[in-house]
């Protein structure tokens, strides 16, 4: 199963990455990385101001302390599909100011799933616990250098992990990422 989900992956990605991309698409691919890990991503234009956006993250976790003999660090994968509403992108548009890649601020309503297909990490035995999770989010995107970006992101949501004996829980969601848009 394991092996098959990455295939898929695999493959939904080189079509991505094959498609022609221009500023005024209505679909476009992009990289970004942050603090706290990097995603790849693809955003379809549904109408002017709502889009799909559907990516891989990988989330970094670091630990350590005076409790631990050494420093942990993980990176782990989520998939993720987000409908966005870029409310203000007309407004930016009849202003002058740049709305290439849907540059303006959004709204929009996170639904990831993080599986347990691997971690990279300095520790063994690292395990990843299946999770779902929705986290409404409030964040801008802007471009700059014609192809490059910034995005900043903030919401708070619930998720639940996919095992028996866990309640439903607060999942945040703060990052702020640079990235290229091909």
């Amino acid at each position: 199963m394991k092996k098959l989900s990455l295939a898929l992956l695999m493959i939904s990605f080189s079509m991505m990455n094959a498609q022609e991309n221009s500023v005024n698409k209505n679909s476009f691919f992009g990289i970004q990385a942050g603090l706290f890990g990097f995603n790849s991503y693809n955003e379809t234009l549904l109408s002017k101001e709502f889009a799909l956006r559907s990516e891989i993250d990988f989330e970094a976790s670091i630990w350590g302390g005076d409790l631990y003999s050494k420093t942990g660090f993980a990176l782990a994968p989520e998939l993720s599909v987000s409908p966005k509403w870029y409310y203000n992108l007309s407004k930016r548009e009849n202003s002058g100011k740049n709305t290439s890649y849907n540059s303006a601020n959004y709204i929009s309503a996170r639904v990831g799933f993080t599986p347990d297909w691997f971690v990279i990490s300095n520790v063994d035995g690292i395990v990843v616990n299946p999770m779902l999770s929705v986290v409404p989010t409030w964040g801008f995107r802007r471009n700059f250098a014609r192809d490059f970006n910034y995005e900043f992101q903030i919401g708070l949501g619930i998720g639940k992990i996919m095992k028996s004996g866990y309640d439903i829980q607060a999942v945040p969601n703060l990052s702020f990422r640079i990235g290229y848009d091909f």
